[in-house]
């Protein structure tokens, strides 16, 4: 029997109970929609998380102070005061580096004509614009003079920019005013905007980005908060294969220069974003393999239908399979036709499936604004396992039809 034969004949036993047959297949259907679903929500995390990475900057490293403690009360990391700003000259001098930035933060309230904000102001050095790949929309950012002479001149973001002074205005040049509490109490100075950031959205996490006044990291140390030291580095490596290599350097010279003996803890922390992301990647991967394991419970529960129904099916055609048996067909020839048709209804399903998985995809972005990504593997996976599913749950029910005896099949009622 040829096999547009057996496919011919396997559709049309499929329709003659339409019904059933599209509920056999519902099983499948909901299993394979299922699991794209889940797995484009995984990829679309993924995507996401590497859009953050490149939006963050180029082969950044992080230099954070270490922990400091006080009275047995553990502060944090970015506390100690052992990061100084000779770190951060000695730091652009590693191979491997092409910028860095001191950095210095603290909160400030800004206050400009009958307007005020409260907000970060993050003490920064002239290459950071470079190393976190983020223009600036009008005016400029602050020069190496500024940094050196501890000037009182900032670059806004333009939540500030709005707060203080209305959307699409330029406030380059004007002064604001920026509060803050410190060791010396109670202090309040004049700044001149040099120039307004462009806008950068949103972390992975909800943090406004925009929301931000960057200083001379001097001015926020020997103005705004009294100190000598500075609580990170913000590093660009110069290749994006030599970011992990370059941290190692890092690390060793800072080391050298604390005087840190072998085996002692550090009192800095190195950390690029490719190992933060790593992280994220490996939950989200793991997270999407246990949603899409959930889902292909689905599978299971819809193979078995489809093995439940052929047997009825076998049964009910029990004098109908004699029948052929006695005028010539082959057990195999009986084999292969139940075969078909179980693949037939797991393919249909699946294929259904695939569809309906795009359109809940879509759904779930235009409906949540959460990120999809439906990948060509995930439909193949899915269209493989429904073809699998159809071969395991069938063969037992062709198996059952291709052993019956003619004479006793043509007897049976």
């Amino acid at each position: 029997m040829s096999i547009f034969m057996v496919f011919r004949i396997a559709l049309k036993a499929l329709s003659r109970n339409k019904l059933r047959t599209a509920l056999t297949m519902l099983g499948m259907i909901i299993g394979v929609a299922a699991v794209i679903t889940m797995v484009a929500l995984g990829t679309g995390a993924q995507t996401s998380i590497e859009a953050q990475i490149q939006q963050t900057g180029t082969n950044v490293i992080i230099v954070q102070a270490g922990n400091f403690t006080q009275g047995g009360v553990r502060q944090g990391q970015g506390n100690a005061s052992t990061l100084t700003p000779d770190d951060a000259s000695a730091v652009s001098r590693v191979d491997g580096v092409q910028y860095t930035a001191a950095g210095v933060n603290t909160r400030g309230q800004l206050v400009a004509g009958n307007q005020n904000w409260n907000t970060q102001v993050q003490g920064t050095d002239v290459d950071f614009p470079a190393i976190r790949a983020w223009q600036v929309a009008s005016g400029n950012f602050f020069t190496p003079q500024d940094v050196q002479t501890a000037a009182k001149v900032c670059v806004i973001g333009t939540t500030v920019r709005d707060q203080l002074f209305g959307p699409d205005t330029d406030p380059t040049g004007q002064t604001i005013r920026i509060s803050n509490s410190s060791a010396q109490g109670q202090t309040s100075y004049p700044f001149t905007i040099a120039g307004v950031m462009a806008s950068k959205g949103q972390t992975g996490v909800g943090q406004d980005q925009d929301d931000v006044v960057f200083v001379p990291y001097t001015t926020v140390m020997k103005k705004m908060r009294g100190i000598t030291f500075i609580q990170q580095i913000t590093v660009s490596a110069a290749a994006a294969n030599d970011v992990s290599a370059t941290a190692d350097r890092i690390s060793t010279l800072l080391r050298v220069r604390h005087k840190i003996q072998p085996g002692d803890p550090d009192d800095f922390q190195v950390r690029t974003l490719e190992e933060m992301a790593a992280v994220r990647v490996q939950a989200t991967q793991t997270m999407t393999a246990l949603l899409a394991s959930i889902a292909g419970v689905s599978l299971l529960v819809g193979g078995i239908g489809i093995m439940n129904i052929m047997l009825v099916s076998v049964t009910e055609r029990t004098r109908e399979i004699g029948l052929r048996m006695a005028i010539g067909a082959r057990g195999r020839d009986v084999l292969l036709q139940f075969l078909v048709e179980a693949v037939v209804l797991s393919l249909l399903g699946g294929s259904v499936g695939i569809l309906l998985g795009f359109g809940l995809s879509q759904g779930v972005t235009l409906w949540q604004g959460w990120p999809t990504t439906v990948s060509s593997n995930a439909v193949l996976i899915a269209f493989g396992f429904a073809a699998a599913i159809g071969v395991f749950f069938g063969f037992y029910p062709a198996r059952k039809a291709a052993a019956l005896d003619p004479i006793e099949a043509l007897r049976f009622e």
